[in-house]
């Protein structure tokens, strides 16, 4: 009995004596992260970055003048013809789109490939329509019959004209200074084909700068 008991009083005495925890081993210090300035550019990256910019802006510019150019190109008058509402030396610029829209209509004044060898472009005023029938008598224009009012300063001409049907597809026009213009009185109708835009735009001399008016017709007469 006295053994037992001295055998429990040493298990308790192993037992209460404190036991060492076993902890990792401490790392070492991280050293101090060491700040790296960027890589300075090549002079060669500036090139080639400043060379494809200018490449860019030349693509640009090149697409933005094809597309002015397609829908309005500049003109030059040269000659009295539209005298005295358009000059020598008056500069225009053409809608090329519009007739893509409408039809070319009476009192239009539209510039066109020419009729003949003349290897300038001209600019006159669209007075017969295709169907109709046109006569001049002593510089008085009638279409169907009837006198056409021209509402639009006019150079009227002293010149008659034999009565004509201005075929499909074929316009009539004559020049505002009608003795002094070569237009269809003396050579015929011009093909819409022909026909490269409307007169739209004066910018110079600075004074004229301003749009060119239109004028609405009815039936040969100008509408009230």
């Amino acid at each position: 009995m006295g053994t037992n008991l001295e055998f429990e009083a040493s298990v308790l005495e192993l037992t209460n004596e404190p036991t060492d925890t076993l902890l990792p081993p401490e790392l070492p210090p991280a050293p101090p992260e060491e700040f790296l300035p960027p890589p300075k550019p090549s002079i060669w990256h500036g090139v080639g970055t400043a060379l494809r910019e200018l490449i860019e802006t030349l693509i640009l510019t090149l697409v933005i003048f094809l597309v002015i150019r397609f829908a309005v190109q500049n003109f030059r008058i040269e000659g009295y013809s539209m005298e005295p509402n358009f000059h020598d030396g008056q500069y225009l610029f053409v809608n090329k789109l519009v007739y893509l829209f409408r039809l070319p209509e009476r009192g239009d004044v539209v510039v066109f490939e020419p009729p003949n060898s003349n290897s300038r472009d001209f600019i006159k005023r669209v007075i017969g329509l295709p169907g109709d029938r046109i006569e001049i008598f002593e510089g008085q224009v009638r279409i169907n019959g009837e006198p056409l009012k021209e509402p639009y300063p006019l150079n009227v001409g002293s010149y008659s004209m034999p009565s004509i049907v201005v075929p499909l597809g074929e316009y009539f026009v004559l020049g505002d200074n009608r003795n002094f213009s070569s237009d269809s009185h003396s050579w015929g109708t011009v093909s819409a084909k022909r026909i490269i835009g409307k007169a739209w735009v004066t910018y110079w001399p600075l004074e004229q700068i301003g749009l060119i008016p239109d004028f609405i017709f009815a039936s040969g007469k100008t509408s009230p």
